[in-house]
């Protein structure tokens, strides 16, 4: 019996999560196709009618993932008022860290548990152009409130700092709580960028 175009959907978006939870307990090395497919409770079979190979299937899992970024870099360019543009891209950022589990494998995964390789070219390439996004979107939304400032440094600033604090938590979750410091460090990195601090 031929598959429907919903019931081959569904068959991949089992693979991708199925290797989102791998890739991110087990790195990227250490995840066979084998592995995915016995989490998804497939054979390869329907791995490979889906994807290439492990790369394919690689990209794929962070590009679903990370959608929610995409997400925030458009909000954030759209919001009229600037400020609560950066405040709300802050809040957001923690918020689908500590509430959205795809979202934080996607980032344990790029930033802890996969060697970089020519071989993942395209994701790199991608996820180099996100950041290159989101780096332009909040310095042009920076640059509307300090006229003189310098838009790519302020927006660096932000993008690193939020890197710092997701990369440190994702590392050693026991090093802080970022269910309870979230607040203090979005209110930290307004006044770095001499905001003012809502609430």
């Amino acid at each position: 019996m031929r598959r429907t175009r919903e019931e081959a959907e569904q068959t991949r978006q089992k693979v991708i999560e199925a290797a989102l939870k791998l890739f991110s307990r087990n790195g990227y090395s250490q995840t066979t196709l084998a592995m995915i497919a016995a989490e998804a409770g497939y054979s390869r079979g329907p791995i490979y009618w889906h994807f290439k190979n492990k790369d394919e299937l690689y990209e794929a899992v962070l590009g679903y993932s990370q959608g929610p970024l995409q997400q925030l870099v458009q909000q954030a360019s759209e919001q009229t008022d600037p400020v609560q543009a950066i405040s709300d891209f802050v809040d957001e950022w923690f918020r689908l860290l500590l509430e959205d589990r795809w979202y934080r494998q996607s980032f344990e995964i790029l930033l802890n548990k996969t060697e970089l390789t020519d071989t993942m070219a395209r994701t790199i390439r991608r996820e180099r152009q996100l950041t290159k996004a989101i780096i332009h979107t909040l310095g042009q939304r920076l640059q509307s409130i300090h006229p003189d400032g310098d838009a790519d440094e302020a927006g660096l600033l932000c993008y690193t700092f939020l890197m710092g604090i997701t990369q440190s938590w994702l590392f050693s979750p026991k090093l802080f709580s970022l269910a309870d410091k979230r607040k203090q460090f979005r209110n930290r990195l307004m006044r770095m960028l001499q905001l003012p601090v809502k609430d």
